[in-house]
């Protein structure tokens, strides 16, 4: 061997193998995909934080849609700046001292420590387990509630669905509701998305006028002759079981068991 050759070392002898030698092939394979990746895990960090910024940007979205504030040419962050954000403990409908910021609901759900187990009973969401704290967003104006913005999350078809509904000021009348994540079926369940399926909830009543939570999506359609036809929703046509899930979800999260006690508090207090 000569002295240039052993100057080459130990790569220069991979690249002097036939390229159709099992050696340079596996060698080579091996530093294409070690190289490979070194540039996704280094793009996964540099780019982490614009991830987080965009994904809180699409919760703003989503928030401000429900109430009807979204303006496409309007600053998102300076819009949603009319919100006030708390944490509930939902066991109590008071507010928590903690931080919001601070707060992730998933994995508040995931901890035993964080959360409780939901029965058979209770759990008409299939959710399993529900976090002991909720955030939510009150939007005011000129420093009273106009409406409040409630996360909502619950299986439908092939998914669980995350959104938000929102209530004025009474806690009972819905402004809106909005899904920003799910995977039902395109045309069938995923018509949750629907503009006009979605402006139907406008305007319903959540409960009657005993406090009785009535809200409900229906088989078929609400006609004027529709009993309690304000506390009804048009069904989705060929999404039987969605259809059920999203009702389901929106009365768990309306009911004893979500911020139930919230809405019975701040509804009584707006009686005043």
């Amino acid at each position: 061997m000569t002295d240039q050759n052993k100057k080459r070392g130990f790569f220069g002898k991979i690249l002097d193998l036939p390229n159709d030698d099992p050696k340079k092939t596996i060698i080579v394979a091996f530093l294409l995909c070690l190289v490979c990746s070194v540039l996704v895990s280094a793009s996964a960090v540099m780019f982490k934080p614009l991830q987080k910024a965009n994904k809180a940007t699409d919760i703003r979205k989503n928030i401000l849609a429900v109430t009807g504030l979204l303006n496409e040419e309007a600053d998102v962050n300076k819009l949603f700046e009319q919100f006030e954000i708390k944490l509930v403990d939902l066991s109590t409908g008071d507010y928590s001292d903690i931080d919001p910021a601070s707060f992730d609901r998933r994995k508040a759900a995931g901890d035993p420590n964080q959360s409780i187990a939901l029965s058979g009973e209770q759990d008409i969401a299939n959710i399993s387990r529900r976090a002991n704290l909720a955030k939510i967003y009150l939007l005011k104006v000129d420093g009273e509630i106009s409406q409040v913005v409630l996360p909502i999350h619950g299986y439908g078809l092939w998914s669980t669905l995350y959104g938000f509904v929102s209530l004025e000021a009474d806690f009972n009348t819905i402004g809106g509701l909005q899904f920003y994540s799910h995977a039902e079926t395109p045309g069938l369940g995923g018509e949750v998305d629907n503009p006009k399926w979605r402006k139907q909830w406008q305007g319903k009543k959540a409960f009657n006028d005993s406090g009785e939570l009535k809200i409900e999506v229906i088989r078929g359609h609400v006609s004027f002759q529709t009993t309690d036809a304000e506390h009804k929703i048009d069904g989705l046509s060929g999404a039987t079981l969605t259809s059920r899930g999203v009702s389901n979800l929106v009365n768990f999260w309306l009911g004893d068991n979500g911020f139930g006690p919230y809405l019975k508090k701040m509804s009584a207090e707006a009686e005043k």
